[in-house]
């Protein structure tokens, strides 16, 4: 396998960090999640939304006071001279991340110790139930005035280790984490959708969680394209319990259906009709089924 480091392409072997390098020792950095999809002949790979991918990266690197060290243009193509560098014909998975390189003491943000590193790894379904089992965790969210989730910074991901190790702890399959004022934000790393009464219904990225791509997605798909209502809004914990669907959503967890919160069974404990619906859709969207939505898929093999 293949990285890219900073400016140049190096075996994974050779893909090393200093243990002094400010982003390790104090969690300064930011990264991005973006897939790319095997395409139905087998051979054409599809990364999906890579414009908006490193538009975020780029908002995210200025908000922590990093540079994305690269032109937007240059790391888009990074990203597919990458995945044929390595000969990528499967499901994909892409992380660009900047890095305070720095190797001096003391937690600073300054622009110019930024690194840019992008990996990729095979990857197909990150949460491989039918429908998954969570919980509401007693961590709560970190507040967007401590560490700004919109940034998808590296340190807030500790936030979401604790919660999901607390979660499988006790069971589950992931957590539900609540804002300090006690509505939803998000799962540990992904996305709270809620059907009430036909309408689908999701947390703004108001509520201390990151602007999520694949949120905007599925808002995009299930109103222009299947003719749903969406509204965003707070969400009660309380208001999980009696939802008649429930789905999480993310660049890893794609459309995944919840089957119970707390134990109590969402609807019948299966995914649901609009649940399903929308996840075939956007599953036929990623692998360029869908004509009216090929200006989002980016091919790799031409």
């Amino acid at each position: 396998m293949v990285t890219y480091m900073n400016g140049r392409f190096v075996d994974d072997a050779d893909a090393n960090i200093s243990v002094r390098a400010r982003g390790l020792n104090y969690g300064i950095g930011c990264f991005g999640g973006i897939r790319g999809y095997l395409a139905d002949d087998g051979k054409q790979v599809y990364v999906f939304r890579l414009d908006q991918h490193v538009e975020r990266m780029q908002r995210s690197a200025r908000l922590i006071c990093l540079d994305l060290t690269v032109e937007p243009s240059r790391l888009k193509e990074i990203v597919v001279e990458l995945l044929r560098k390595n000969d990528v014909h499967q499901d994909t998975y892409i992380r660009p991340m900047v890095i305070s390189g720095s190797l001096e003491l003391a937690p600073v943000l300054r622009a110019e110790d930024s690194f840019l590193i992008v990996y990729t790894l095979p990857l197909k379904r990150y949460i491989d139930k039918e429908a998954t089992n969570v919980c509401v965790s007693s961590w709560r969210r970190v507040s967007d005035n401590a560490i700004p989730a919109r940034a998808k910074p590296t340190a807030a991901y500790l936030n979401s280790a604790l919660a999901r190790r607390e979660a499988v702890d006790n069971g589950f399959d992931e957590a539900i984490l609540l804002t300090e004022r006690g509505t939803v934000s998000e799962g540990s790393a992904e996305h709270v959708f809620v059907v009430r009464d036909g309408m689908l219904v999701s947390p703004p990225s108001t509520e201390d969680n990151l602007d999520g791509i694949t949120r905007r997605t599925l808002m995009t798909l299930a109103t222009e394209d299947l003719g749903l209502t969406v509204l965003e809004r707070q969400i009660g914990r309380t208001e999980l319990y009696v939802a008649d669907e429930m789905f999480l959503c993310g660049t890893g967890a794609e459309v995944t259906p919840v089957g119970s919160v707390d134990r109590r069974p969402i609807g019948t404990g299966k995914p649901g009709p609009i649940t399903a619906r929308l996840k075939k859709h956007f599953e036929d969207v990623v692998r360029g089924r869908v004509e009216a939505r090929k200006s989002w898929l980016t091919p790799i093999w031409t």
